[in-house]
């Protein structure tokens, strides 16, 4: 398919507007204008309850925004990463999505404010999420959450986050994770045929990813590190991932990059849904308001989280 309509308008709205690449800007600048930006492409829903805290980090204490569709005792729950290549955005910029998602997957939404980079590199954003799930995991009862059902998911640098998040699980076994929600994610490092395709000209482009992660790797090394790199997750660990539910958007320089993690699972033995959405970008998720298909993708993720939950419950 070709580019979707409204986001040829999109793209045509950012040219005009003129505002320079991540990587041209100052770094705090940079986060300021990914706010603003987020706050203006967004729908914001109302939502029943929204809680904020602070809880113990792997380095530092981190915040945490809970999202309440309803007043009911035991929700399933997703535990949310945000996207911005682990350099950029936090809580306020995924607000919108979050509340979606807790509204029309009716579960608790705890979307995770980790360490960026370059102040926090790797593996500091990967702990802060391990650390923050199992804080979910373990104070259950008091946040009115079915233990039972806990997913993870993100968008981008978050979607990785969630990835490698279930990945540690595995490792460690503190606790289980039900599901994973992954939106576009950084599964590795090597270049495809969408990364070098789509790289300039649609939004996310080849050298606002290099330097993403200048920012957050911090040697050639931690390429090749599964924590970073979910690729490269051995197959026999990869078999013990929780269902897994993958969104790529067709002229993303990411969207080969999450085909093939896809397959990995399903290959594993691993229950995997996969949709590319055709005509559209990098990030369409995070830009509500004028496209359409960001809300109905939101939607979809919802309605499969929701169903899984209710086929759990019959069982």
């Amino acid at each position: 398919m070709t580019l979707h309509p409204q986001v040829i308008a999109l793209l045509q709205h950012f040219e005009k507007r003129n505002v320079p690449a991540v990587e041209q800007q100052n770094l705090q600048e940079a986060r300021a204008l990914y706010v603003e930006s987020s706050s203006s492409l967004n729908i914001t829903e109302e939502i029943h309850h929204v809680e904020d805290r602070r809880i113990q980090g792997y380095e530092h204490e981190i915040s945490i925004r809970i999202y309440s569709p309803n007043e009911k005792s035991s929700l399933p729950a997703l535990v949310y990463f945000h996207g911005g290549g682990w350099v950029i955005g936090n809580i306020e910029t995924h607000d919108s999505l979050c509340r979606i998602l807790a509204n029309h997957a009716q579960c608790k939404v705890i979307s995770v404010d980790y360490g960026l980079a370059p102040e926090h590199k790797f593996p500091v954003p990967v702990e802060d999420a391990y650390l923050a799930t199992k804080w979910v995991y373990d104070h259950a009862n008091d946040l009115g959450i079915d233990q039972t059902f806990i997913a993870v998911g993100g968008d981008s640098a978050g979607g990785n986050l969630a990835a490698v998040t279930c990945y540690l699980a595995v490792q460690r076994k503190d606790f289980n994770i039900s599901h994973q929600l992954l939106f576009y994610p950084s599964t590795g490092f090597e270049p495809t045929e969408s990364y070098e395709k789509y790289g300039e000209g649609y939004y996310l482009t080849k050298s606002t990813m290099t330097w993403f992660r200048q920012q957050y790797l911090s040697s050639i090394s931690d390429t090749q590190s599964p924590l970073a790199a979910p690729m490269l997750i051995p197959e026999e660990d990869a078999a013990k991932l929780p269902p897994a539910y993958i969104v790529t958007a067709e002229y993303d320089p990411l969207c080969d990059g999450g085909e093939a993690y896809s397959k990995k699972l399903s290959q594993a033995g691993v229950q995997t849904t996969y949709v590319c959405y055709p005509g559209m970008i990098h990030g369409f998720m995070c830009m509500t308001l004028p496209l359409e298909d960001g809300r109905k993708a939101i939607y979809e993720a919802a309605d499969y989280l929701e169903n899984q939950y209710q086929k759990q419950q019959v069982t």
